[in-house]
């Protein structure tokens, strides 16, 4: 489904990637790890768009993503591409239920359809109940299982999580880890998640390890 061919990124002199091939099956989970500085990031900023590659192709279903228009590739992201951050990012003065329903008005949805979305998703992540606190009255675990709804909302190919669970205590950690699995055997939810978390690494389909900009399986 998803194809890196080639991928390489300098930042002046540094070679942070050195021609990166990988390639993400559909329904697959697979798990990027390797030391602090060896690329993770970078390389899942270019597989979600958010930086460019010095060379290679990055390809969705065969859709070569860096030959699109800025306004293209904008909306190939928002409709393909779901985020899950350390920090959740959820901005402060929304509630649960407008946080996730923000990339779907974001798209164009209408707010009955966007409404209707994160609310199915705030009851598949247990926390309806919840839907009209703010970041501020909610618990760690609670902000980033919304952090995932919010990526889920618009349906995408594949969910893109940097170090998702790096800021949470070992309870919260580990029901958001059995989230990811109920999400794939569910929706066949595609994910990429950097982590330095040997537990969930160990339980991924797929490990896959970056080192000096060069990765090995």
């Amino acid at each position: 489904m998803i194809k890196l061919e080639g991928i390489t990124k300098s930042f002046g002199e540094l070679k942070v990637l050195k021609g990166i091939n990988l390639e993400i099956e559909n329904g697959e989970i697979v798990s990027i790890v390797g030391p602090s500085g060896a690329g993770k990031t970078t390389l899942l900023q270019i597989m979600g768009s958010l930086d460019k590659p010095d060379s290679g192709r990055v390809t969705y279903n065969g859709t070569d993503i860096f030959s699109l228009g800025e306004k293209k590739l904008a909306a190939f992201r928002a409709g393909h591409i779901g985020f899950v951050f350390q920090f959740h990012q959820l901005l402060p003065e929304f509630t649960a239920l407008e946080n996730i329903m923000i990339p779907s008005l974001i798209a164009g949805n209408a707010r009955s359809t966007a409404e209707a979305r994160a609310s199915e998703l705030l009851k598949m992540m247990g926390l309806s109940e919840r839907s009209s606190h703010k970041p501020s009255q909610l618990s760690g675990g609670e902000k980033q299982r919304i952090a995932v709804a919010r990526a889920l909302v618009n349906e995408p190919d594949v969910i893109l999580a940097d170090e998702p669970s790096g800021s949470l205590d070992s309870h919260s950690k580990e029901e958001l880890h059995k989230l990811f699995f109920s999400l794939r055997d569910k929706l066949g939810q595609t994910f990429v998640i950097i982590t330095h978390d040997e537990g969930l690494a160990g339980l991924t389909d797929r490990t896959v390890q970056i080192r000096d900009g060069i990765l090995s399986e």
